[in-house]
């Protein structure tokens, strides 16, 4: 029972309260074993209260035997990145600036409705100092690796969370995307895993990284991902750049499937990223499967340079301002690679601020237009699949930093749009590969739909690590 209940959707965990079948004390002792028999081997969290969800847990229990549980996720075990405050815990960021004392009495929006949706905490999650990079190793946690072979990075800098879905440590996992965030990691531990539009999903404290940074889903499954979008998504007034509320559910129309969608596949943005074989043919032949589910798919780009220097500054200038406040000595225990980035940021001028958000919006708009004809926009994930943990690029690769082998996810975050990764297979060594779908803002309900229709067809998913 113990390993079949980590292998459950959050879905089919509440489906087997709901029945009697099992109940929200014995998915988390599940879930708790797992972690700890994990923990070593991938490093994916960065604290466990094995104590306080077992009480959340017993309290969640009592409520399905009174048949009124608290929501829609009630006794179901979720991760927190440790980037999003959670009440009662610190929030250290990766860091070792961050002090552990305080009074941590405040929960982030998105924990906060989980909360009041009756879901039972059971741990933090590793990031990258501050969320910086698309790697998942800090000087404060060490490294965090990829179940499906330890030696390789699990991504970043949402990696503790993909990994721990990927291994059964809890079905649901809130996670952050300023630059491919959640798809990264999400893509090479093989899970689901979206970026809502911006504000779709309220943040509180503001990102330094200002609207780049979404706050998103991980999960096993698109329909899991939909359900858990109908929990965190409402409006909190902490963010004044929150979007309003959601007219009815984001699994309504979930089985509705793709047949008449306008697919646009740019396999590799116009010949701009070299993308290894063995990914390309895997996302190749799902896409197919899209056209065989009725989709009109047409192989076309969506015509863009590569925007990486205006996200640079931006991103860069965000880091900046992170580490504004820290004193010498505070600096020097920061990851040398954040050192470098934030001194760069410090050299921008408002000026050239302002450029990379004309050069941003230009790209906005050009999108907007793309998407008067196409439904949704697919590219693989990642142009690779995991690399050596430990290191910000693959040994050799030439690269300087983590943009260099991203090309496909930063472009959305500075439109804001929704984007999804959905794991299509594996490569010749055994690691996932990620697809990545895409379209206008506010349509995350179609990038959903696509994304369930891949699963629900066999063209999605893969095997466990």
């Amino acid at each position: 029972m113990t390993t079949e209940l980590t292998g459950l959707t959050a879905q089919e965990l509440v489906d087997g309260y709901r029945k009697g079948e099992f109940g929200p004390v014995d998915a988390t002792r599940a879930v708790l074993a797992r972690i700890e028999e994990t923990q070593p081997a991938l490093n994916a969290f960065t604290r466990v209260d094995a104590e306080g969800a077992l009480a959340a847990a017993e309290a969640s229990a009592e409520r399905w035997r009174r048949g009124e549980p608290q929501g829609l996720v009630d006794g179901v075990p979720v991760t927190v990145k440790d980037i999003l405050l959670q009440r009662g815990v610190p929030t250290l960021r990766g860091s070792r600036t961050v002090r552990a004392e305080g009074r941590w009495d405040e929960d982030a929006p998105s924990v906060a409705r989980l909360r009041e949706h009756g879901a039972v905490f059971v741990g933090r999650t590793t990031t990258p100092e501050f969320g910086w990079k698309g790697v998942t190793d800090s000087p404060l946690t060490g490294v965090t690796r990829n179940p499906y072979d330890t030696s390789r990075t699990a991504g970043g800098s949402s990696g503790g969370s993909a990994a721990a879905v990927a291994v059964g440590a809890g079905p649901l996992s809130l996670g952050t995307d300023g630059g491919g965030s959640v798809r990264i990691p999400a893509s090479f531990c093989g899970i689901f895993g979206l970026k809502p539009t911006y504000g779709r999903v309220p943040l509180y404290p503001a990102s330094a990284f200002g609207t780049l940074s979404h706050v998103g889903p991980m999960t096993r499954d698109a329909a899991d991902a939909a359900l858990m979008m109908d929990v965190i998504s409402g409006p909190d007034p902490r963010d004044w750049s929150g979007l309003g509320p959601v007219p009815g559910s984001f699994r309504d129309g979930l089985d509705e499937g793709v047949r008449g969608l306008r697919v646009a596949f740019s396999p590799s943005l116009g010949g701009q990223v070299a993308v290894r074989a063995d990914v390309a043919a895997a996302v190749r032949k799902a896409v197919t499967r899209l056209a065989e589910l009725g989709a009109y798919v047409e192989e076309v780009d969506p015509d863009f340079t590569d925007p990486v220097e205006a996200f640079h500054v931006l991103w860069f200038s965000g880091a900046a301002r992170v580490v504004q406040q820290l004193s010498p000595a505070q600096r020097e225990l920061l990851d040398p690679g954040l050192k470098e980035v934030c001194a760069q940021g410090a050299r921008y001028s408002a000026l050239d601020y302002l450029a990379a958000v004309d050069a941003r919006m230009a790209l906005g708009r050009r999108m907007g237009v793309f998407h008067s004809t196409y439904d949704l926009l697919v590219t693989p994930t990642v142009p690779l699949t995991a690399f050596e943990a430990g290191v910000e690029v693959p040994r050799g690769s030439g690269l300087r930093r983590w943009t260099g082998w991203t090309p496909f996810t930063y472009p959305f975050n500075l439109t804001q749009q929704p984007a999804a990764t959905v794991p299509v297979g594996l490569d010749s060594t055994g690691l996932p590969i990620g697809l990545q779908l895409v379209a206008a803002r506010h349509a995350d309900p179609l990038v959903l739909r696509a994304a369930h229709a891949l699963y629900a067809s066999g063209a999605a998913g893969v095997s466990g690590p």
